[in-house]
């Protein structure tokens, strides 16, 4: 009998997270994490500054500044590697590039050194995106699936939200774990083609709080396939 009891107590503990989990949607889930994330609703109106490291084993580190004011609807990133600094400035609809504290270049220069717009649009948009999340799951044309799935991944359990976007924003299909008992994220991961094992995981370590926001510390990059690790970018405010 003490020994039923036990295991009953054992189930009990390890069962008050997981299986209240069990009954969140979705969109429940989100919420809570966006609750342990942004408690004050500041990202809609974020304004701030992040500096950020990426390490990486074979090139020397990249060092950015990231200005981001969503309500201005402008973007600003100085990133410095290897005595190269390169600036993009986006505000609205415009558009500008500097290379190395110059902002007339040739498009030769540009083409050198894979200088664009397109490109400016492409940090805007994964700056934003990343350091933005769990908030950005909100953004229109994000498919929040419905089922949330239990998951060990690395040992540790999560609650996993599976998310993927209409045909306009995006292709991939992402993954979000979070922590059972705080909501907050801890991973996600990404596939092009889920049946190939393809795209990379990302796990985050650490917190620092940007305008009243936790945001990941750590953020340290892997294949999916064979697990081979490709970077991490920290953030050093």
């Amino acid at each position: 009998m003490n020994r039923f009891l036990f295991s009953l107590f054992l189930y009990s503990a390890v069962c008050i997270s997981f299986c209240a989990a069990q009954e969140l949607t979705g969109q429940q889930l989100l919420e809570k994490a966006i609750q342990y994330h942004d408690p004050n609703g500041n990202w809609s109106t974020f304004n701030g500054t992040l500096h950020v490291t990426m390490e990486t084993p074979k090139n020397a580190d990249r060092i950015s500044t990231i200005q981001i004011n969503l309500p201005e609807e402008s973007f600003y990133v100085k990133a410095t590697r290897n005595a190269q600094t390169t600036e993009y400035t986006i505000v609205k609809d415009s558009c500008n590039i500097a290379f190395n504290g110059n902002d007339t270049l040739s498009e030769d220069v540009k083409k050198e050194n894979n200088l664009s717009c397109e490109r400016a649009q492409l940090y805007k948009n994964y700056y934003t995106y990343l350091y933005g999340l769990p908030m950005k799951l909100k953004d229109n044309g994000t498919i929040v699936h419905p089922k949330i799935e239990k998951k060990t991944f690395k040992g540790k359990q999560y609650l996993v939200l599976k998310v993927t976007y209409t045909e306009s924003v995006g292709k991939d299909t992402w993954y979000f774990y979070f922590n059972p008992k705080t909501y907050a994220m801890e991973v996600y991961q990404f596939f092009k083609d889920e049946s190939k094992n393809d795209g990379e995981y990302i796990i985050l370590t650490e917190e620092t709080t940007i305008n009243d926001i936790k945001m990941p510390k750590k953020r340290a990059w892997y294949y999916n396939k064979n697990g081979e690790y490709l970077g991490t970018d920290v953030l050093t405010n």
